[in-house]
């Protein structure tokens, strides 16, 4: 992942957790549902029985953990979980999954080696040992197999088996494979990290093909791994992302029995970021892989704090920094105190790898809430990180984003590049592009999950066949036919080849009130609360069929800690306003394009909102026939809404939204309907709202002040100058800041507009300066001066224009009436400088 260049420290979050928005069962997390933490998995209530006395249907929290299911259950001393992965390609998606990946295959994940250099296999060090590679192919082999084995694309196929061929010829005697470079790259150590998404490749390989080679490849991988020293373990990015070596040690351990492999689990854990104790990393992407480790070590230590751990790891995150609809974090690079606005965004990488997490998370834990945080990314934020083509993708993509272009972002995103703009990215932003290709083809396969008790459980829904042993072994098949998440029903048809007893499992989403079931047609005494998983266990015949009916209600969710602005949901679909969009190609060729995307109607909404639901009508429209659902043109359900434009709410000089302000919003304009459609479906968008109310009342929304200055370093925030935010310090890294980095012994300057003239008579500045660990102090002078007219003027009658450390320096002057002042500095020899807050009154 590209990092900050920056002459300071790292980033250190200290903002308190904020208040807690909803309860559920004691717990609270972003996004209205809660995450249990008691007990490694449920257990089933009280069943009820059918008129026929043939079916038993119960309300549970899934089946409880065991050895027992046909498909490699975790072996003692592990505990016992409660699902087990299917196969890769037991799951054949149907309907809008499979377009999504048809236009995977033809789009930057199936083809990215036509353009990527870091996929070109005769120079590759995953192939050629005594070549360079490090994570790109890894990542973009791990989705390319696994998106060959859910859609059975011969070509996809045929490029996965000769990259898998030609690694596993690269293992050495020690057990050792790929790149040597990377033998000693990190202080004379190991790099271990980017094995790790090329064991989950060689594991999805093996559990498609057979292939009998992947355990011992993978014995003597580890055992090399189990060799080394424990501070190999807490290095670079691999120190963040042990939770993924666990996971292959326990596939291992559980087809070898091989003891040493829990040895080495405890090293990995024991080794590694401590995220059992608190969160080491504010990294968007180490923690969406990184917040589940404790859980997973503890399946192997068999105790609640760890299980516990990895539930408040997720409280905490979300509390912090998701508090806006569509399941992400803000997490453009690293989560910081005072960005977590939902203008904010969260990595392509990281949607990807939360909601790998969230898979796995079900399987260990039977948890529903775990699933429905995976659909609500999977159905609203991930749609959104790619063009319509999936054929460019972007670093970036947030909840609020009105303008898609290829400029830097000053008062928004932390690196010193462009992020929203969609491109190839082959040598930018490049984990992404080759790192996302996973993302729908696991959920493919995470759609079905076996049981211990020997059968199914629909826990994804959507129009797919899936073909698994239940029961006593006997192979069947069920279709689910369904338009979910667009529709309400899933129907579920059974193909046995004779009369099949095992017990199916339906998972009733947290949101969904008043669920029903029918077999037959038939309504079945089961309870379907919300937030369970409904058991229905029978013997099966061929032809038989169940309809689940999982009624869609429009609500909103108001997030308090974000101004108290709301977002609009519909079962798992997350609306956002329809603005107009122009889709420019700036670079590129037609076939693999650089796209901006540019706002054509108005963005500048606030909601107003009646009683209940009466604020929303639900438009069912007709779209062609194999219409992209996750576009304009194609969503098959929108929303009517009513709102009033809030006109102060503004774009800043760089095209970018405007931070929320305090709702309800005053607006003098006229109330009038707009349409919202689905999250996924917006490349522009307004997701997370302020609201408003008929007539004059609500708050007054306040026009922020623009900056500009003769140079910016590309990770601060000209909104740093007069954000509030007050420093602890001089040194003070806590908070956004302003620097001329890496400009030094200069004269630089920078300006505010308050956007009204005013009577100023006083400059206070609280400068920058990190000695002892960067290159910023305080300057050797400074000055303040005024536009008249288009005339600049320094201020008459100024006292000292102070540069002391740790407070605001003021000054006063002859009172002038402006409305752009600048702050001009003479930076000191050799080094450059900045502002943590710049302050002007009367």
């Amino acid at each position: 992942m590209p990092r900050e260049t920056s002459p300071h420290h790292p980033h250190d979050p200290t903002t308190p957790v904020v208040d807690r928005r909803r309860f559920l069962g004691g717990v609270a997390v972003a996004g209205g549902a809660a995450v249990s933490a008691s007990g490694w998995a449920g257990s089933a209530s009280a069943a009820s029985t059918d008129p026929a006395g043939s079916t038993t249907a119960r309300s549970t929290s899934g089946p409880a953990p065991s050895r027992g299911g046909h498909y490699v259950p975790n072996r003692a001393p592990l505990q016992p979980v409660p699902f087990q992965k299917l196969p890769p390609g037991a799951v054949r998606p149907r309907g809008w999954l499979r377009q999504q990946l048809d236009l995977q295959v033809n789009g930057l994940c199936g083809r990215y080696d036509e353009i990527s250099d870091f996929l070109v296999y005769e120079t590759n060090g995953w192939v050629d040992p005594d070549k360079w590679a490090w994570e790109e192919l890894p990542y973009w082999l791990r989705g390319l197999g696994d998106l060959g084995y859910v859609t059975g694309d011969e070509a996809t196929l045929a490029k996965a088996d000769r990259w898998i061929q030609g690694i596993l010829a690269t293992q050495a005697p020690d057990g050792w494979f790929g790149p040597d470079a990377l033998r000693t790259s990190l202080e004379g150590g190991p790099d271990f990290w980017p094995g790790m998404p090329l064991l989950g490749a060689l594991r999805s390989w093996q559990e498609y093909s057979g292939d009998d080679r992947i355990v011992p490849f993978m014995t003597k991988y580890l055992a090399f791994q189990n060799r080394q020293p424990s501070e190999v373990f807490n290095r670079s990015w691999g120190a963040f992302r042990w939770g993924d070596n666990i996971d292959s040690a326990y596939w291992l351990y559980n087809r070898t029995g091989d003891e040493w492999l829990l040895d080495l689990v405890t090293k990995m854990h024991e080794g590694s970021a401590d995220y059992t104790n608190g969160i080491p990393t504010w990294h968007n992407v180490n923690l969406a892989q990184g917040f589940r480790e404790p859980l997973q070590y503890g399946l192997l230590a068999g105790e609640q704090r760890f299980r516990d751990a990895t539930y408040r790891n997720y409280r905490t995150v979300m509390q912090r920094y998701g508090q806006f609809a569509g399941g992400g974090f803000a997490g453009d690079e690293n989560c910081r105190p005072g960005f977590g606005d939902p203008r904010q965004g969260f990595e392509t990488c990281g949607i990807a790898e939360y909601m790998h997490s969230f898979e796995m998370l079900t399987r260990f834990t039977g948890d529903i809430n775990w699933t429905d945080r995976c659909e609500e990314l999977a159905f609203n934020m991930l749609p959104a990180a790619f063009d319509a083509e999936q054929k460019v993708t972007h670093y970036i993509t947030s909840a609020n984003s009105i303008q898609l272009d290829d400029r830097l972002k000053h008062g928004q995103f932390q690196n010193a590049f462009p992020m929203q703009a969609y491109k190839p990215a082959v040598h930018e932003y490049r984990c992404c592009p080759h790192n996302y290709g996973m993302a729908w083809p696991y959920l493919a396969q995470e759609m079905w999950l076996a049981t211990s008790d020997n059968g199914l459980a629909a826990a994804i829904y959507g129009a797919n066949d899936v073909t698994a042993l239940v029961g006593d072994g006997t192979e069947v098949s069920v279709r689910q036919d369904t338009e979910y998440p667009f529709d309400e029903l899933v129907t579920l048809t059974v193909s046995a080849p004779r009369p099949t007893r095992f017990p199916l499992y339906l998972r009733i989403p947290g949101w969904a009130d008043d669920a029903t079931v029918k077999l037959g047609g038939q309504p079945l005494p089961v309870k379907t609360e919300p937030g369970s998983w409904a058991k229905v266990e029978r013997q099966w015949s061929d032809g038989d069929r169940i309809t689940l009916h999982l009624p869609m209600r429009t609500s909103t969710r108001r997030w308090k800690d974000n101004h108290d602005s709301v977002s609009v949901d519909r079962g798992p679909l997350t609306y956002s306003l329809q603005i107009g969009e122009r889709v420019e190609r700036f670079a590129g060729t037609p076939e693999w394009p650089e796209l901006a995307v540019h706002p054509e109607t108005p963005w500048n909404y606030g909601l107003v909102l009646g009683d209940g639901n009466d604020a929303f009508d639900v438009v069912q429209r007709s779209v062609d026939p194999g219409a992209n659902p996750f576009t304009h043109d194609g969503a098959p359900i929108q929303l009517r809404a009513r709102a009033k434009r809030v006109a102060e709410w503004e774009a800043d000089n760089e095209d970018v939204v405007g931070l929320l302000q305090p709702s309800p919003a005053r607006s003098d304009a006229d109330v009038e309907p707009v349409t919202l459609i689905p999250m996924g479906a917006a490349r522009l968008r307004i997701t997370s709202f302020p609201t408003t109310v008929p007539g004059m009342g609500g708050k007054p929304w306040q026009l922020v002040p623009r900056a500009s200055a003769s140079h910016i370093f590309g990770g601060d925030s000209y909104e740093a100058l007069y954000d509030g935010r007050l420093p602890s310090s001089s040194a003070d890294t806590s908070i956004p800041r302003f620097t001329w980095w890496d400009r030094r012994g200069s004269v630089e300057w920078v300006q505010l507009d308050l956007r009204e003239t005013r009577e100023i008579s006083r400059a206070s500045v609280y400068w920058f300066d990190d000695t002892g660990f960067g290159q910023c102090r305080v300057p050797d002078s400074w000055r303040l001066l005024w536009l008249d007219g288009s005339t600049w003027r320094p201020v008459t009658g100024a006292g000292t224009f102070g540069t002391a450390l740790d407070r605001f320096n003021t000054v006063g002057f002859d009172a002038v009436e402006a409305q752009v002042l600048r702050v001009e500095a003479q930076l000191k020899p050799d080094f450059s400088g900045g502002i943590l807050e710049v302050e002007f009154d009367g």
